[in-house]
């Protein structure tokens, strides 16, 4: 019993003290625990309702009862009942010879006499209805050169391009990349592709230092007169025509191209339908001959100047550039160069130049075809833009420069093209600037201001 009494006094004593200091204890606004940010408010209100382009159109109709009748049944609805405001619009102007910026009010609407002491305001551009913005690109090659090749020749297949034909990305490719380069030609069959190979213009275009994109994924249109003897690219007793990618190298390095292979491993099929109408790639694409990873190998060998005959290092020994496997079959290589990487991130200066140039690809990739960091060292490469980063010593999208002269991009991607990538490769390399329309020219735009204080309550 007498210990319960104890517990009530301890409990008395408590209860009073904290009544006590209750009372002489300064607790602090509720504005000051929990503030109102009226700027940042003030910035979504006026987003808020120029989201549909109406305040736009009252700033541009202070003239119009209607229209400001409906912006202050707007401004109300969408503030807190505490909340007062004035909206003040502005005309943008010049001052004469100056070109300092004259802001001059051309009408305001407000729900309170005064704003009080305490106020925040924040302002907003909205442009005429009747007024487009332009960016203007510069055009790689205004120095020299400039040209872009697409390859879109009627009498060639396409081969891991699934989803698309080398047609339709030839079209996509041109919407996108022309308005970046000095002349843009399509190239609409093999024929026309053997002109240019051998220095050639076809619509008066500069042939050097032209980029050249194949639309054909893993296979490369073939002039039908490279496969005579005199432009020695087959090889008949080797069954091969890998010479006709050693001669692709060398042309990118005579006249200092680059390029492009928008998918898959580059240059593993010829084709050309009809030289080639009966032969197909064991998957049913017809017009096309298979000629394997020696394909590449042998560009790179011709990009790089190394002698075509050239022995191969295969990391024991020295090995003539033709030999026989265990079955037999005469090979220009020493296989596979690539390799499969499940998923590839894009590099820090692909999201870069992906948000400059406003083209937005996946961030992560399957690549199946990536390329080793070895042959840089080997081919006497570098790599001027690497658009995804290197994993596991391969890397699946690159351009890649010779020391002399000429290159190429690479895309060692998975089956479907993303153009976007290609496009996005080529702009990270050549980096043209971009244009943009003035957003404040004087007559196109107005300035208005939103400042908001608080009443009533504490």
């Amino acid at each position: 019993m007498m210990r319960t009494v104890e517990i009530l006094i301890v409990v008395i004593i408590l209860t009073g003290a904290f009544i006590i200091a209750s009372s002489f204890a300064v607790l602090p606004w509720p504005r000051q625990v929990s503030p109102v940010n009226l700027r940042r408010l003030a910035l979504t209100t006026l987003q808020t309702l120029d989201s549909n382009h109406e305040l736009s159109k009252a700033a541009f109709g202070t003239d119009n009862g209607t229209l400001w009748s409906d912006l202050q049944v707007a401004l109300s609805a969408s503030l807190p009942p505490n909340v007062i405001y004035n909206l003040t619009v502005y005309n943008v102007s010049s001052s004469s010879g100056s070109g300092v910026a004259l802001y001059t009010n051309l009408a305001s609407i407000s729900n309170a006499e005064s704003l009080g002491a305490s106020s925040d305001a924040s302002s907003y551009f909205v442009a005429s209805s009747n007024v487009t913005f332009d960016v203007i690109p510069e055009k790689i090659g205004e120095h020299g050169g400039g040209t872009l090749y697409i390859l879109n020749c009627s009498d060639a297949n396409g081969w891991w391009i699934t989803g698309y034909t080398a047609h339709s990305l030839a079209d996509d490719l041109y919407k996108m990349l022309s308005p970046y380069f000095v002349k843009t030609v399509m190239v609409q069959n093999t024929a026309q592709l053997e002109k240019i190979l051998n220095g050639t213009a076809l619509q008066g275009e500069t042939v050097q230092n032209a980029v050249i994109i194949n639309t054909y994924g893993e296979a490369v249109p073939m002039p039908a007169a490279y496969n005579s003897t005199g432009y020695y690219v087959y090889a008949p007793n080797k069954g091969s025509y890998n010479q006709y990618f050693y001669l692709l190298g060398q042309k990118t390095r005579q006249f200092n191209w680059t390029w492009a292979s928008i998918v898959g491993y580059p240059m593993y099929y010829v084709s050309n339908t009809g030289l080639f109408p009966t032969d197909q790639n064991d998957w049913g694409i017809y017009g096309m001959k298979s000629v394997g990873s020696a394909g590449f190998n042998a560009f790179l060998r011709g990009l790089s100047q190394i002698d075509y005959n050239a022995p191969w290092w295969n990391g024991t020994q020295w090995l003539p550039a033709w030999w026989q496997d265990s079955k037999g079959n005469w090979i220009y290589d020493h296989g596979s160069i690539t390799s499969e990487l499940t998923s590839v991130p894009l590099s820090a200066d692909a999201i870069y130049y992906a948000n400059y140039y406003g083209i937005y690809p996946a961030a992560y990739q399957t690549a199946t075809r990536a390329l080793p960091t070895w042959i840089n060292s080997t081919y006497n490469l570098t790599v001027t833009t690497s658009l995804f980063d290197p994993v596991n010593n391969y890397r699946a999208g690159a351009v890649y420069r010779n020391a002399i002269s000429g290159g190429f991009l690479a895309l060692g991607l998975t089956r479907t093209p993303d153009i976007r990538l290609t496009v996005l490769g080529l702009l990270c390399d050549y980096k043209p600037r971009l244009y943009r329309s003035e957003y404040t020219a004087y007559g196109t735009s107005r300035l208005v201001v939103l400042q908001l204080g608080l009443v009533g309550g504490v």
